[in-house]
């Protein structure tokens, strides 16, 4: 624990001409508390990794402890404005490693910085350290609000008053608030699912046109027995007049789906192919029900033109038809971006094989 490790230090440096350093695991929880324990009692060295990943329960994770020596303790531990790029390194090495990120990981997780309850965000507008104990920009992170049951106008307002200018317009962020009261009630959640509450959002302030008109979709799953299962998805649309019927094969019927849809609508929107499925997760949401339970799909995606996530939801009792509902939205969503930005008319942009193209 972090007193015996300073008793420790101050023991053996008597002893020792060397400088020292300090090397912790993270098996009790306090290996951070450790490390800065130890340099506060005079160890020049602070050995670790990103993110704290490591044998068991992992090693020190130098982010948190490079921001708390900076930041708290006023230690130059880093060269020039190097912990503007905190949170980005953070994420490429879970990029690199192939993890997931974890939300509540200290000064660079996504939820380092993320508000939900309506008395929080009224505090963070007004007195922003009355909630927060360093500036997100510090360390390269952002200001997130989040919206559920729990939020309140001032959610709303924080969130996407500016954008659609409405901060100043309790009426809209009411009425904003009760539909999304409304569907978490169904078994939403648009906590992890900002690009469909932006989408929901657009459609009650009339914002929101569509971009195509769905006939139908179907998806069969072909599994013969001792031949390999297949699955095909058809999906007939209209866009701008003119109606495609496409077909296409996937690894089971959502990927199915998404192959179809992609495939009618990128002739008209090749802008969609910008839209990377990153992330796919179903949970049960009244688990009572047993077989015929509603469940919610979440799904992440990356936009590679804008360089930014997104990640939608869908709820269904039908897993295929959330599915659908959270793979629309993002479609949707950025055709939608893409008007914004054109004034009104969706660009006919050239489909690049690369970010780099």
């Amino acid at each position: 624990l972090p007193a015996r490790i300073g008793r420790h230090i101050e023991a053996i440096k008597t002893h020792v001409s060397v400088p020292l350093g300090i090397h912790c695991h993270n098996d009790t929880g306090v290996a951070v508390a450790n490390t800065l324990t130890a340099i506060e009692h005079g160890c020049v060295q602070a050995q670790g990794t990103i993110n704290g990943i490591g044998e068991r329960c992992g090693n020190v994770d130098l982010t948190t402890v490079a921001a708390n020596l900076f930041i708290k303790m006023g230690y130059n531990v880093l060269r020039c404005d190097c912990l503007l790029k905190l949170t980005e390194l953070s994420r490429y090495v879970y990029e690199v490693a192939n993890m997931m990120p974890r939300e509540n990981q200290p000064y660079v997780g996504s939820g380092a910085f993320a508000h939900k309850g309506g008395m929080h965000v009224h505090a963070v507008r007004r007195i922003t350290k009355s909630y927060e104990h360093v500036d997100p920009e510090a360390v390269g992170n952002t200001r997130h609000i989040l919206v559920s049951e729990l939020s309140g106008a001032s959610n709303i307002a924080e969130k996407l008053g500016k954008k659609f200018n409405i901060e100043n317009d309790k009426q809209a962020q009411r009425r904003l608030l009760e539909r999304l009261q409304d569907l978490e009630n169904e078994g939403y959640m648009f906590e992890a699912a900002e690009g469909s509450f932006e989408l929901l959002c657009r459609k009650e302030l009339g914002l929101y046109h569509p971009s195509w008109t769905l006939h139908r979709y179907m998806a069969v799953i072909i599994n013969n027995e001792g031949s390999v299962q297949s699955t095909e998805a058809m999906v007939k649309l209209e866009v701008g007049g003119t109606v495609e019927h496409v077909v296409a094969e996937g690894n089971g019927p959502v990927d199915a789906l998404s192959a179809a849809l992609w495939k009618a609508l990128r002739g008209h929107y090749p802008v969609i192919d910008y839209i990377k499925l990153r992330d796919y997760k179903v949970r049960v949401v009244n688990s009572r029900a047993g077989t015929a339970a509603k469940v919610r799909v979440t799904i992440e995606f990356f936009d590679e033109q804008a360089q930014q996530w997104i990640n939608t939801v869908g709820v269904n009792e039908n897993i295929i038809d959330a599915s659908w509902k959270a793979l629309t939205d993002v479609l949707e969503l950025k055709l939608l971006t893409q008007d914004d930005k054109a004034g009104g008319k969706t660009p006919q942009i050239a489909v690049a094989t690369s970010p780099k193209d």
